[in-house]
């Protein structure tokens, strides 16, 4: 198995099993946290899983557009996806379930992370495919 093969299936993996989380996490939030979050709390907790859920797809996408495109480089937009998670999605949940305020700076840096993490998969398959190296 090459390095490209390896990392993109360590993506892939991590991606799917952040995906599970992200559903429990979701059918947590609708059905314990319903009364027992003010409706702010449970908007950013329902705004967190909704990231985690999108960016753990886009970290299944990396490990497969890193198998198309045989570009190892790839790997680096998945982590970002991670990264984000966990400064987006954690610095949401800890605000709406243990009331840490002092995270709300953190929540754009995830943020940011997540931007950087797109641009760099779009920029690499772009370049990808402007070099012929596959299409």
């Amino acid at each position: 198995m090459t390095d490209t093969e390896a990392s993109s299936r360590r993506l892939i993996m991590i991606g799917c099993v952040v995906a599970g989380v992200g559903v429990a996490a979701g059918a947590f939030g609708a059905h314990m946290l319903k009364t027992i979050l003010d409706p702010p709390m449970l908007a950013a907790y329902d705004t967190a899983t909704r990231y985690q859920m999108y960016h753990a797809f886009g970290m299944v996408l990396v490990g497969i557009v890193m198998r198309v495109y045989d570009d190892r480089q790839l790997a680096k937009a998945g982590w970002l996806f991670a990264t984000g998670m966990v400064l987006f999605c954690g610095s949401l949940y800890g605000i709406a379930l243990a009331g840490l305020k002092w995270l709300g700076p953190i929540t754009p840096v995830g943020g940011l992370t997540f931007i950087t993490g797109w641009g760099l998969l779009g920029w690499r398959v772009w370049r990808g495919v402007s070099q012929g190296e596959k299409s």
